[in-house]
């Protein structure tokens, strides 16, 4: 029997409603309503390859406030071909090699940079700072001109796309102000580049990228430059949760030191793994569908349970355990591990910029893992209500 509207439990629940109604239903698919429309939430690597085999859409199923706040009307709310032929773009940029160690580099010098400005003056918020520095280093790295007094307005409304996605009232007023205002001022620097000859850098590939013969219209290759800047400055709640993570794990702190590359890629797996990001994924039923038990009729709502597999015992020993040894000499699986979706990410749609995120926290966590700081009293609750979540404090740091 399918439950009732759940919309308010996961308003008020958060990352712990499926986990919880999953208990409940003792791991079974959970057929319910959520915004009044008919959804089954699954969990499980057997479900994540059921979410992926092509008999399910995203364009109409993600919700209009996480389009106007988050994504945009761009790459992720296309499906098939499309799709297909947008993500190419992206899996060009952002799963070079060259152009991911580049980017790497870059960040770890802009880390630096802004830590020795740190030294001496009071307490700073690792979570703005670090939004701080991966924005500069991603603009720079795209080649996006930047004025001395647009980077932290830039950061700021980057940062609020993605605080708001999940909100009704100021954050939400606010990412989709952030998004306007960002979309119209990427737009005017699309059509200036467009007056210029084509270059490598990421901006101008964008801006010059041809789809049937034609440019993307301005305002659209404006989402799409987003969509490369904005998923890499979210990487500093990432960067938040590891500065807990080095906290109440204090152990972890000498490997990452002494730049133990195998254990800091299982460290930033294991962070991606333990905290709260993205709580579920949705797509819709393209027709009648049966997943275990559960029918799935066509226009259903299927819900991916990310929070939940990221701390199913079958899946992860000790799921809430705090151990980056358990990704050592472990492959990575395309349906384990999904803090970025599942699949392969230059077919499906996992994010083709999770090399990304792994390089740059990986370059992050050990620069951090080396500074001189401690923590100021403060409040380091995560709230599993608030989507997204990240430490109440920021966590805030002195750096000696």
């Amino acid at each position: 029997m399918a439950l009732p509207d759940q919309t308010l439990a996961f308003a008020a629940k958060g990352y712990a409603w499926l986990p919880d109604l999953r208990r409940r239903w003792h791991g079974r698919p959970i057929e319910t309503r959520v915004g009044g429309q008919r959804a089954v939430a699954i969990s499980g690597p057997d479900a994540v390859r059921f979410f992926y085999d092509g008999d399910l859409e995203r364009h109409d199923a993600l919700p209009p406030n996480v389009v106007a706040t988050l994504f945009g009307k761009g790459v992720h709310t296309l499906d098939g071909e499309a799709h297909q032929a947008r993500k190419a773009l992206f899996v060009a940029l952002l799963m070079n090699a060259d152009g991911i160690e580049n980017l790497a580099k870059l960040t770890g010098e802009v880390f630096d940079e802004a830590a020795a400005r740190w030294r001496g003056s009071g307490e700073i918020s690792i979570f703005d700072e670090s939004a701080r520095v991966l924005a500069e280093a991603v603009t720079r790295w795209t080649g996006v001109p930047q004025e001395e007094g647009d980077r932290n307005a830039l950061a700021r409304d980057l940062i609020a796309m993605v605080d708001g996605f999940a909100s009704a009232g100021p954050r939400f007023a606010r990412a989709r102000s952030a998004r306007r205002r960002q979309e119209r001022r990427f737009s005017q620097i699309i059509e200036a580049v467009r007056r210029e000859e084509p270059t490598p850098e990421p901006l101008s590939v964008v801006a010059h990228h041809l789809e049937d013969g034609y440019l993307l219209d301005a305002r659209t290759a404006a989402v799409e430059l987003i969509n490369i800047i904005r998923p890499t400055t979210a990487v500093a709640w990432f960067v938040a949760f590891a500065t807990h993570a080095l906290d109440r794990w204090p152990g972890t702190r000498a490997r990452l030191r002494a730049g133990d590359d195998d254990y800091t890629k299982a460290f930033v797996h294991e962070v991606r793994r333990f905290y709260p990001f993205a709580p579920f994924l949705g797509a819709r039923a393209t027709r009648d569908l049966r997943y275990q038990r559960a029918e799935i009729p066509k226009g259903a709502l299927v819900l991916l349970d990310v929070y939940g597999q990221h701390h199913d015992p079958r899946v992860w020993p000790e799921p809430y355990e705090f151990r980056p040894e358990r990704f050592l000499g472990r492959p990575v699986g395309e349906f384990e591990l999904i803090p970025q979706g599942g699949g392969d990410p230059r077919t499906g749609h996992r994010c083709p910029g999770e090399k990304i995120t792994i390089a740059l926290l990986g370059t992050l966590v050990q620069r951090l893992a080396k500074l001189d700081y401690y923590l100021p009293p403060q409040k380091m609750e995560i709230d599993l209500s608030r989507v997204p979540a990240r430490p109440a404090s920021g966590p805030r740091l002195v750096i000696n």
